[in-house]
């Protein structure tokens, strides 16, 4: 385990190391809760030492797990490695676990499903509650606009994965065990993105160069102005969510975003990332599983190979590691097999990542451009036309991933994905290609056309956030993804695949009446076939 370095990050963070640890020893008894297990407890609000600056480092480690000092790396597996990485079609798992038979082939593990409800309710929550309650009481708002902003940021997370939740009323003394619907969840998360903006901007007009939490930022260190971009990208992201449930309601939303003074993302330096430094680094929890755990538990996925192979990408060793034929090899998710020696060799691409150099991003400038490509598809005023913000995102994915070629890419109107062919020695796991879809824009292409070029394209720049790629796949049905070999459920359609994630057993042990609200809401019964709210397409 890399140790944080004391001496340069100050007292301030053993604080919240220490209340991390002592944090996390209670989530640990999670069952113990018999009143609210939403609520942060009394006890917890009375650390008057511990302040804003440790609680919004807090949250801001607990977005997306990792290993720092009181999550691990095998925490980000169980709660997006092993559902949303491998769902989005980026990668597959290679582990030994069951013969197979798990996530990967659609039989859940029930353990392997709680640690993202936990990580929202058990360390974002509560410490956005408490800054709320001290930024207030030292007339702070724009302090808590901050805290807010990241809170819709990986509660959307969290409600995209299993849908209602006991959100609206957190920290309000009242009835919060109930579930809230998601589309009021959503409706929530605008007031609150929107508050946040207009507080902040009038902050950042009036303070151009002004700095908030700089000393506690892992992510823009303080910079309000690149934290309002981020706000009104979040915004227009969470508006193309709702588009084929509430398209009026997306419509205002989207454009509201677009209007903001501030703007939106757009250059590579804004991309909302935690950021690497000379004594504290945040590497990507998809190096230590695809290299230290056993023979490596994660590879390339074979619907990725089929499109990047398809578009000869330039992107592919930015990525990936070529294998031992020089060329990019995925694996097909849902194999079942007792031999797994195949597929974790050589003979298999391996991700290019590293332990000092790859950040944990949360939102890209090129999706930024991919957002605003598909409102003006769908003549929302994003402030100009579909065809620019395409190309202009994927050209900034290119620079944000150092790769070259992008003009002759974007292009290229012949290249089109291909089949998958297994790579492993005495495989017969092969697909046929995905999608016919080509790169260049064509203005005379349908609706339904262009929107799956956006999306896919858009679906290969946001590598590696498989809880973006997911909700996107589900939302639009694309990009087209290669189906699951072995499917061990009931209720999943193959071809349809994975919409949801259960509710974590410890909900049914402890607070049973309000999940069983929650189901309720779902409108549909708790398992991995039924649709959420905004997946009406």
């Amino acid at each position: 385990m890399k140790k944080i370095s004391i001496s340069n990050i100050g007292k301030m963070l053993i604080l919240v190391l220490l209340f991390s640890t002592s944090f996390i020893s209670c989530t640990d008894k999670f069952e113990a809760y018999n009143t609210n297990p939403h609520e942060a407890t009394e006890e917890m609000m009375t650390h008057d030492n511990l302040k804003t600056g440790a609680f919004f480092t807090q949250m801001q480690r607990n977005v997306v797990l990792f290993k720092d000092g009181t999550n691990s790396d095998s925490d980000y597996q169980v709660s997006q490695g092993l559902t949303s990485d491998i769902y989005s079609g980026y990668l597959a798992p290679t582990g030994s676990w069951y013969g197979g038979v798990h996530n990967g082939s659609y039989y859940f593990i029930t353990n392997w499903l709680e640690t993202t409800f936990r990580s929202g309710f058990s360390s974002i929550m509560p410490a956005w509650q408490s800054i709320v309650q001290i930024a207030n009481e030292q007339g702070l708002p724009e302090v808590a606009a901050l805290a807010t902003i990241i809170k819709v940021e990986g509660m959307h997370r969290v409600a995209d994965t299993y849908g209602p939740l006991p959100y609206i009323n957190y920290g309000s003394g009242s009835l919060a065990n109930n579930y809230d619907g998601l589309e009021d969840i959503y409706n929530k998360f605008f007031e609150e993105l929107a508050t946040s903006i207009t507080v902040l901007t009038d902050f950042t007009l009036a303070n151009p160069n002004g700095r908030v939490l700089e000393k506690y930022d892992l992510v823009y260190s303080g910079d309000v102005n690149k934290w309002v971009k981020f706000a009104n990208t979040l915004r227009l992201r969470l508006a193309l969510r709702i588009a084929y449930a509430n398209a009026a309601k997306a419509r205002e939303e989207a454009e509201a975003a677009v209007s903001n003074p501030i703007g939106l993302i757009s250059q590579t330096q804004e991309r909302a990332s935690l950021k690497h430094t000379s004594n504290l680094v945040y590497y990507h929890p998809l190096f230590e599983i695809a290299y230290n755990f056993n023979a490596g538990e994660v590879r390339m996925g074979a619907t990725m190979d089929a499109y990047m192979n398809g578009y000869q990408d330039a992107r592919r060793p930015r990525y990936f590691k070529p294998a031992v034929d020089g060329a990019y090899h995925g694996v097909r998710q849902g194999i079942v097999t007792s031999v797994w020696t195949p597929y974790v060799g050589n003979q298999i691409s391996n991700l290019n990542v590293d332990n000092g150099t790859t950040e944990i991003v949360w939102m890209t400038a090129a999706e930024s451009y991919f957002l605003r490509a598909e409102g003006a598809l769908r003549n929302w005023n994003m402030g100009g036309a579909s065809q620019g913000f395409y190309e202009s995102g994927i050209a900034v994915s290119f620079e944000e991933n150092g790769a070259v070629g992008a003009q002759d890419y974007i292009g290229n109107n012949t290249l089109q994905p291909i089949a998958f062919t297994d790579n492993a020695e005495g495989s017969t796991f092969h697909a046929a290609a995905p999608s016919t879809i080509t790169i260049a824009w064509n203005a005379g292409d349908s609706f339904e056309r262009n929107l799956e070029r956006i999306i896919t394209q858009k679906w290969l720049a946001l590598y590696p956030d498989g809880p973006e790629g997911w909700a996107e796949f589900r939302r639009t049905g694309y990009p087209k993804l290669i189906p699951v070999v072995v499917n061990n459920s009931t209720s999943i359609n193959r071809d349809v695949q994975v919409r949801r994630i259960p509710y974590p057993q410890s909900e049914y042990n402890n607070n049973r009446a309000g999940v069983l609200s929650g189901v309720s809401k779902l409108m549909g019964q708790d398992n991995g076939g039924t649709k959420l709210w905004w997946d009406k397409k």
